[in-house]
């Protein structure tokens, strides 16, 4: 495809479930979507090309001039017509609406966002999120099969959240060096392998590599995917309609809600090994429409040139598609398998696994400080104390949402006597929830008001939680999920749309990376708590001490909310 050269804010999100009971997954607001598709420390500008002059064209970094768009100041990289909409990340018309339906004249480039081009696109990007989910309600059922209790079924969440915190970055940087169509294949191909292991593995070591193996092929879909309406944008020379990357979030929330409803259903009528072998036909599926539809690699190399130069962190560029510090992307797997390995065995502390995890994070930190394009931005974070703040929230959020989602179904199975398939749909109201919060905090202007709302739900809902019994009547625990999942969409979605507004200019894509990995490191410790307060089985007072935690960090979620002066109305958001 060759284009005009100009290009525009791409968009990131996605959603990453996981363990015994997690319909709501990390959603993802269009509004907050950012280039994701770029390595966590050498991402694409948001912003267009410098040096394109016109109507609608960049005349330097982070500020636009043309019409209906006004140069900004601040240096932000974020369009005036964000901030007057109170930070939230989402750029409106005067009416408020989004221009999806082509009446600001752009109609025939938003049909170059077709079905064709975004089946592929939406297939892979829901393989994850509905992996990190659907194993929910089959983890019982393993357990058994293989006579572990809860701590060692922990292993299968964490050990895909490793591999995927690792991946994504990875990934993406690789499809900005590569091409993003090669890395959506052969991520596809990796998940038919993963598959493949998982149902016939004969071990539940091996049941765990296929786990990871399935953690990093899922982690190429979606950042390759916004390489892909990256190039796309630059071809028809506007950024990509907020509808199409709304449409690529809700495939991930929804993927992410149903994912335990599936997974109990598979389970209950064909074996927990479905739960594995459904990606084989899921993966060739997202692999036959990538072969056909989706554009080939090198096809938008036109599009990026400016004066017979490739703009900086297009394929086979200099910028983002640089070197991909392979030494950084090792020291910070090691570090964090260390990490993990010390958290997942909370009931038999493993000190000396302290030891080796502290050097290798000052290590991390020597490399990434000295290498010119550091996996890990740490000087970025530095300069970036609003930006800091909101994973800090984003994290925390996280380890409450799955602490009692991974918690509240396996109790539903073993305290309370579900099968799976019953735990699963027990689980729909909190789904169902999830996702409309996560719609209605896309919609949102704002910021501070749904993070607010966020945490005192996940404070009163986990309070709600404390209530429960193993003889309590349906009717509750339908309501206690549907309440629980109001804070997993407005988390989400406000959290996003508070790192589109406080990146710097050319720090978009990093900080989206670094705020999914805040992510997977909440899932990580929430699984391991799991497996300390449970043990060999689900209980009353192990639900109890969970939801216990929930209301304390819900609480000081509340705190951190209200006190961050970043998220208040007028504020720049660009960092302290």
């Amino acid at each position: 495809m060759t284009g005009t050269g100009r290009s525009g804010p791409s968009g990131a999100g996605g959603v990453a479930g996981a363990r015994a009971t997690g319909p709501a997954g990390p959603a993802t607001a269009p509004s907050a979507s950012a280039a994701a598709s770029s390595a966590l420390a050498v991402p694409e500008a948001a912003a267009a090309p410098v040096g394109h002059t016109g109507p609608g064209s960049v005349t330097g970094p982070g500020s636009r001039t043309g019409p209906g768009r006004t140069a900004d100041p601040s240096g932000s990289g974020v369009p005036s017509s964000v901030k007057r909409s109170g930070g939230s990340g989402v750029p409106s018309g005067s009416d408020g609406s989004d221009g999806s339906d082509g009446s600001d004249g752009s109609s025939g480039s938003d049909r170059a966002f077709g079905a064709r081009l975004m089946a592929p696109l939406l297939l892979g990007s829901l393989l994850n999120p509905i992996n990190s989910t659907m194993i929910a309600t089959a983890l019982v059922a393993i357990g058994q099969d293989f006579h572990v209790g809860a701590a060692e079924t922990a292993w299968l969440i964490s050990a895909m959240y490793l591999s995927s915190a690792v991946g994504q970055p990875s990934m993406g940087r690789l499809a900005d060096r590569v091409g993003p169509r090669r890395v959506f294949a052969a991520g596809a191909l990796t998940v038919c392998a993963a598959g493949l292991i998982g149902a016939l593995a004969p071990t539940f070591g091996l049941l765990i590599v296929s786990r990871v193996v399935l953690g990093i092929g899922t982690a190429a879909a979606y950042p390759a995917a916004m390489a892909i309406l990256r190039a796309e944008s630059r071809r028809v020379g506007r950024p990509a309609p907020r509808y199409v990357l709304g449409r690529l979030s809700l495939a991930a929330l929804g993927s992410a809600a149903i994912g335990p409803t599936l997974g109990g259903l598979l389970a209950a009528t064909a074996g927990w090994r479905a739960v594995f072998a459904v990606n084989i036909p899921l993966a060739l599926l997202a692999l036959l429409g990538a072969l056909v539809w989706l554009p080939a690699d090198g096809k938008e190399a036109g599009a990026g040139r400016t004066g017979g130069g490739r703009v900086p962190g297009s394929p086979g560029g200099a910028g983002a598609s640089g070197s991909l510090d392979p030494l950084g992307i090792a020291l910070f797997a090691a570090t964090l398998t260390c990490a993990m390995f010390f958290v997942l065995r909370l009931e038999d502390p493993q000190w000396l696994l302290l030891a080796p995890t502290g050097v290798l994070a000052g290590v991390l930190v020597w490399w990434q400080l000295r290498h010119p394009a550091p996996f890990l931005d740490l000087r970025m974070l530095a300069r970036h104390g609003a930006l800091v703040r909101t994973y800090l929230r984003h994290g925390l959020a996280y380890l409450v949402i799955y602490c009692v989602l991974y918690g509240f179904s396996q109790w539903l199975e073993e305290a309370h006597g579900f099968s799976s398939f019953h735990a699963g749909l027990v689980m729909l109201p909190m789904s169902g929830a999830a996702a409309f919060c996560s719609i209605a905090g896309a919609r949102t202007k704002g910021i501070r008001a749904p993070l607010t709302v966020a945490a005192g739900c996940l404070a009163v809902g986990s309070a709600v939680f404390l209530l429960l019994q193993g003889t309590s009547p349906l009717v509750a625990l339908l309501c206690a999920g549907a309440l629980f999942g109001i804070p997993q969409g407005l988390a989400s979605t406000g959290n996003q749309a508070a790192v589109y507004a406080q990146a710097p200019a050319d720090g978009v894509g990093s900080a989206a990376g670094l705020q999914r990995t805040a992510q997977y490191l909440g899932a990580i410790i929430a699984s391991s708590l799991i497996g300390l307060l449970y043990g060999e089985r689900a209980s009353d007072s192990g639900l109890h001490a969970i939801a216990l935690i929930g209301v304390v960090l819900g609480l000081l979620l509340l705190a951190l909310t209200l006190a961050d002066r970043s998220l208040r109305p007028g504020a720049t958001g660009t960092g302290d």
